[in-house]
C-alpha cells in the first residue's frame, strides 16, 4: 500500500502543468465557494441579530391565546421570581419583561399610530439596549445648509451631505463614514459637526415617566428632546388609556418600520398607562447557544406552567423573515452548486487529458504483469491527491479573509449605505466565524473527485493492451 502511494504522488508530478491546472481549478472552486458561503451566513447572522437578538428576542413567553390575537386582555401575571427561573436555566442568556400595545401619538401638529413599548430599563441594556441607539447628532436641513456654506466642499460630498439631510446618528464618527472620509479626511470637520448638529438625550431611569422616541417617529412629528407627546389608547379590559410623556431622548432604530412607530417607556410607567398592574404581554428571551434554541424552548416549556404560559421561538414569531432567509439560501446554495458543476466538468475534462495522453503508459504496465485492479487503485489515490491538495489549499487560502472580515466587517459607507438602512440592514457585510460548512466543501470535492475517476477505471477495464501499445 505505501508503494503505491508513493507511486501514484510521483505520477502527479511527472507532468506538473497539467496537475497543477487540476489543483488550481479545485483550489479557486473552494475559495470562492467558502468565501461566499461565509458572507452570506454572515450576513444571515447579522440579519437574525439585528431584527430578533435587538428586539423581538429568539424566545418569547406569552399567554397561549396571545399569539393568535395580540390584546393586551390577553397578557400575563408577571413575578420577579418567574425571570429569576428563566435567567437560571442552561442556554438562557438574559429573560427580560415587556408591555407592547398599539397608540395614537401626537405632537399637537401631526398623529400617528404608534407601538408603545414598556421595558425595564436595567434588564434591557442586556437585550434590545435602547441606550445604546441613542441618537447624538441629527443632520437637519438647517445644519446642512450652515456646514456647506462655512466650508468648500467638494462636489461628491455635497451631494451625501444634502442625501443624509434628516438622518440621526449614534456617533460622530458614522457621519464622516456617510459623507465617505477616512478619519483623517474628517477630522478637521469634526468639532464643527459636534457643535451644529449635537442633539441632547438620555436613557430612561427606572421610573422615568418619559419616554424615548425612534428618530423617523420624531421626524414625522416634528418633536425634539424636550417636547411632550401626547398619547392614546385602550389599556387592558377596555379601560381608557391617555398621557403625556416627556421626550428624554431619541432612539435610531435599523428597521424602517419600526423607527417609524416604536416609543420606549419604562415597564411600571406601561403598567400605570395600561391599567396592567401586575402584568406583561410577554417575557423575551435571548440564548447563548443559537444552534439550540429549539432545545431550550422545550427546555423552559416543561419549566412553566403549560396552563399559564406557552413559549414561541422567533421563527414562528416572525415567519416572514425565516422565509426570506431560507429563499435568499436556496438561491445562494444554487449558486454555489453552478460553480461547483462548471468545476467538475474542468476536473473530469483534466482526467479524460490524462487519460488520452497515459493510454500508451497503461498500455505497457498491464503488458508487463501489472494488474488492472492496482492500476486502476493507483488512478484513485492520484485523483485524491490532486482533490486533497486542492481542496486544503483553498481552505487555507479562505481562512485568513474569512477571520479577518469577521472581527472587521466591511462597512458600506455613501449611496450604499443609505441604500442598505433603508431596506432595514445595518450597512455591514460581516463573515461567517469558521464553521461546519468549511468541512463540506471538503466533502463535496472529494465526492466530485472520485465521481470523476469513473472515466479512467472504465477505460482501464476495456483497454485492450495491443491497442493501447499501438497508441
Amino acid at each position: 500500500m505505501v508503494e503505491l502511494i508513493k507511486l501514484a504522488w510521483r505520477n502527479i508530478w511527472r507532468n506538473k502543468r497539467r496537475s497543477l491546472i487540476t489543483i488550481a481549478s479545485i483550489f479557486f472552486a473552494v475559495f470562492f465557494a467558502v468565501v461566499m458561503r461565509s458572507i452570506q451566513l454572515g450576513s444571515y447572522g447579522h440579519m437574525i441579530k439585528q431584527s430578533i437578538e435587538n428586539f423581538s428576542g429568539y424566545l418569547q413567553i406569552q399567554n397561549p391565546e396571545y399569539f393568535d390575537e395580540q390584546s393586551l386582555d390577553n397578557s400575563l401575571e408577571y413575578t420577579p421570581e418567574l425571570i429569576e427561573t428563566l435567567n437560571k436555566l442552561e442556554d438562557v442568556k438574559i429573560a427580560v419583561p415587556r408591555i407592547e400595545g398599539f397608540v395614537l401619538a401626537s405632537s399637537g401638529h401631526q398623529s400617528k399610530g404608534v407601538i408603545v413599548t414598556g421595558i425595564d430599563t436595567q434588564k434591557e441594556k442586556h437585550a434590545s439596549n435602547p441606550e445604546n441607539n441613542l441618537v447624538r447628532y441629527i443632520l437637519t436641513p438647517k445644519i446642512v445648509k450652515e456646514i456647506t456654506t462655512e466650508f468648500a466642499f467638494d462636489k461628491k460630498t455635497e451631494e451625501l451631505l444634502w442625501l443624509n439631510q434628516n438622518t440621526a446618528y449614534t456617533n460622530i464618527e458614522r457621519i464622516g463614514l456617510d459623507l465617505d472620509m477616512n478619519a483623517k479626511e474628517f477630522s478637521k470637520y469634526e468639532q464643527p459637526f459636534k457643535d451644529k448638529a449635537y442633539a441632547p438625550g438620555q436613557y430612561l431611569t427606572a421610573n422615568d415617566s418619559g419616554a424615548l422616541v425612534s428618530s423617523k417617529l420624531a421626524n414625522f412629528l416634528n418633536i425634539q428632546v424636550g417636547d411632550t407627546i401626547i398619547m392614546i389608547g385602550s389599556g387592558y379590559h377596555g379601560s381608557s388609556a391617555a398621557g403625556l410623556f416627556p421626550v428624554r431622548g431619541i432612539i435610531k432604530v435599523l428597521s424602517p418600520e419600526l423607527d417609524n412607530k416604536l416609543i420606549y417607556i419604562t415597564l411600571s410607567r406601561a403598567q400605570q398607562f395600561f391599567d396592567m398592574h401586575g402584568r406583561i404581554t410577554s417575557i423575551a428571551i435571548n440564548i447563548d447557544n443559537t444552534d439550540q434554541m429549539l432545545s431550550v424552548q422545550n427546555n423552559i416549556q416543561h419549566t412553566i406552567d403549560n396552563e399559564k404560559y406557552t413559549v414561541k421561538n422567533w421563527e414562528q414569531i416572525n415567519p416572514v423573515l425565516k422565509q426570506q432567509i431560507e429563499s435568499d439560501d436556496k438561491s445562494g446554495q444554487m449558486f454555489v452548486g453552478i460553480l461547483y458543476f462548471i468545476v467538475f466538468f474542468g476536473i473530469l475534462g483534466t482526467v479524460m487529458m490524462m487519460i488520452a495522453e497515459r493510454k500508451r503508459e497503461f498500455g505497457v504496465l498491464v503488458a508487463i504483469g501489472m494488474r488492472k485492479r492496482k492500476l486502476s487503485a493507483i488512478v484513485i489515490v492520484e485523483m485524491l491527491f490532486i482533490g486533497i491538495v486542492g481542496t486544503l489549499s483553498g481552505l487555507l487560502a479562505a481562512v485568513p479573509l474569512v477571520i479577518a472580515f469577521n472581527l472587521h466587517p466591511v462597512r458600506f459607507t455613501g449611496e450604499t449605505g443609505k441604500t442598505y438602512e433603508e431596506m432595514g440592514f445595518d450597512p455591514i457585510m460581516p463573515t461567517a466565524p469558521i464553521d461546519h460548512y468549511f468541512t463540506w466543501q471538503a466533502v463535496i470535492i472529494l465526492i466530485m473527485v472520485l465521481l470523476a475517476c469513473y472515466i479512467p477505471l472504465w477505460r482501464i477495464r476495456k483497454m485492450k493492451i495491443m491497442n493501447s501499445l499501438r497508441g
